[in-house]
């Protein structure tokens, strides 16, 4: 009873000094944001960056929600264990640690569907401007005087047209392209586009429209895949809360003196620690499934 309270007396300090920008929450902001202009990869900071510019990166406020609904679940969780304020301020700590990396997890996936929402606006488009051009190039010019290209592919496609001027061939651009964005998508249309301009086929329109439709199809079975997985998340959530909740089921089994009595062996504890992680961490392993190659064909 006593941790709860102390619990929640932390939490209105907390959620007070946030309401009113005081000086320690703006001081831990501001060291969170050095630490992390520091140590976070190039790659990640450009793709948070993106994740920014869509207006889907969460917001100060709701960082610091998701902050004391992590830590206030890991001490509830482990001191229903443990029954120690020392254990549950050190999985506190850990549960807050883990924070940085969900949001990692989560840039990544949004990234992941925009560059894929991008490739597939990149080819379809990019076949239909053939059809009336019949030149590759042409067409690649089309698509990026359109304006329905974002960075970073609009850029990659900018400079697709300039190795093809000057190199006098689309071999180079279409190695570029190819290096950049691994889809069966991409490099399915660059090798019919290589055929057609190394063979100089006369009509090509059956096949450009098969091609469309094979896009379509991959297009369908990845939103297939994110539909799944997003059932497979909810669920997996479910289950990992109620196996950290087991140990209720242990305690109203055996008895509260019972339990307490047991936290005096060490091998028990030992044992209760090693669920609480293992639990943990295929907790984690889901999120990472959950969240990686969302745009993977």
């Amino acid at each position: 009873m006593e941790f709860l309270l102390i619990l929640v007396i932390a939490l209105f300090i907390i959620l007070y000094r946030s309401n009113n920008n005081a000086s320690p929450y703006k001081f831990i902001v501001s060291k969170t944001s050095e630490v992390y202009e520091k140590f976070a990869p190039y790659s990640f900071k450009k793709i948070r960056e993106k994740v920014k510019e869509l207006g889907m990166e969460y917001s100060t406020k709701q960082y610091t929600s998701q902050i004391i609904i992590f830590a206030g679940a890991a001490a509830i969780i482990s001191y229903m264990y443990f029954y120690s304020i020392i254990i549950s301020a050190i999985y506190v700590a850990a549960a807050i640690c883990v924070i940085p990396y969900l949001a990692y997890l989560r840039c990544k996936k949004i990234y992941s569907e925009f560059i894929f929402e991008q490739i597939q606006v990149y080819t379809t488009n990019t076949i239909m401007e053939f059809a009336s051009t019949q030149s590759f190039v042409k067409a690649l010019e089309g698509v990026y005087a359109s304006g329905v290209l974002e960075d970073p592919v609009a850029s990659d496609v900018k400079e697709m047209i300039e190795l093809a001027y000057t190199n006098g061939t689309i071999n180079q651009s279409i190695e570029y392209m190819n290096s950049k964005y691994d889809f069966h998508m991409v490099r399915n249309m660059h090798q019919l586009f290589y055929q057609i301009t190394q063979e100089g086929s006369l009509d090509s329109s059956e096949t450009m429209d098969a091609m469309l439709t094979d896009i379509d199809n991959l297009v369908e079975g990845v939103y297939r895949d994110r539909i799944d997985r997003a059932t497979f998340h909810k669920s997996f959530l479910q289950y990992g809360v109620i196996l950290y909740l087991l140990v209720m089921l242990i305690q109203y089994l055996i008895g509260n003196d019972s339990y307490l009595a047991l936290l005096d062996e060490p091998v028990a504890v030992v044992m209760l620690h090693f669920i609480l992680i293992i639990n943990s961490y295929f907790l984690l392993k889901g999120e990472k499934y959950y969240n990686e190659d969302v745009g993977a064909e």
